[in-house]
């Protein structure tokens, strides 16, 4: 392998610290595919060389890589890159979207795709009357091939009546309420840990037992009208979740 060479020209030189070079080095060759998933980065002493910069800076830009999900340590063992993984960027987007932002290929399994009546619970989220039509959509979700989530939407087929139309192997559910003239606006959200079930361990290509991050979300449209109801299921080693928490203003 060609010893990499450090982005120390131009504004990257001068914004970032040493050890942000590094790691944007590293992550760029990451990203171009030049280091693989599961591939081993080389021992500290060598990157030392490599870079031309101390320990610490090495260490520093390691961690960097590992908060940000790309690698990871498996103790005595090394370094290694990780599968691509999946957060939430602090704003409401669709899986694709945010996918694709990413660089990556999102891709769907459809299991369910059809209209039914709603149920009491639904329709009271929702703001309907029991046993309106709702369009249901679940479907394993996919990034470069790689299971990452199993989501069941619900969406009043009222307000998008041609959602049962569409192929979601591939579309977007956004881009389709978008469409409809039923934009997501913002989502009330509840997250929880579990454990995969037997039945969505072979979907999402673990064991039973893994563990899974939970979203639940109501989404509203600009005018505030609920639109959709969602539960979600993440690997827990494919997915995280990034927020902004503040202080009450009263203790300020």
């Amino acid at each position: 392998m060609a010893k990499p060479q450090l982005a120390t020209t131009g504004t990257l030189a001068q914004v970032l610290p040493r050890y942000m070079t590094v790691a944007e080095t590293l992550a760029g060759q990451i990203g171009a595919g030049e280091l693989k998933p599961g591939a081993q980065l080389l021992g500290e002493r060598e990157l030392c060389k490599r870079f031309d910069v101390s320990r610490v800076t090495i260490r520093r830009a390691l961690a960097e890589l590992r908060d940000r999900g790309m690698i990871d340590s498996d103790g005595a063992r090394g370094w290694f890159v990780n599968a691509p993984s999946f957060g939430e960027p602090n704003e409401l987007m669709g899986f694709s979207e945010m996918a694709r932002g990413r660089g990556l290929d999102p891709r769907s399994v459809v299991l369910v795709a059809r209209t039914r009546a709603a149920e009491i619970d639904e329709a009271d989220d929702l703001h309907i009357a029991p046993g309106s039509d709702l369009f249901e959509l679940k479907r394993v979700r996919k990034l470069d091939g790689i299971p990452v989530a199993i989501e069941h939407s619900r969406i009043p087929l009222r307000y998008a009546p041609g959602l049962p139309k569409l192929d979601f192997t591939g579309s977007s559910l956004y881009d389709a309420l978008r469409e409809a003239g039923c934009a997501p606006a913002f989502a009330e959200y509840t997250l929880q840990a579990v454990a995969t079930s037997a039945e969505q361990a072979p979907l999402l290509g673990v064991e039973t037992g893994w563990p899974l991050l939970v979203a639940s979300a109501i989404t509203h449209d600009r005018g505030g009208r609920p639109i959709e109801l969602s539960h979600s299921l993440f690997r827990g080693d494919r997915y995280r979740f990034r927020t902004t928490l503040y202080r009450s203003r009263r203790d300020a």
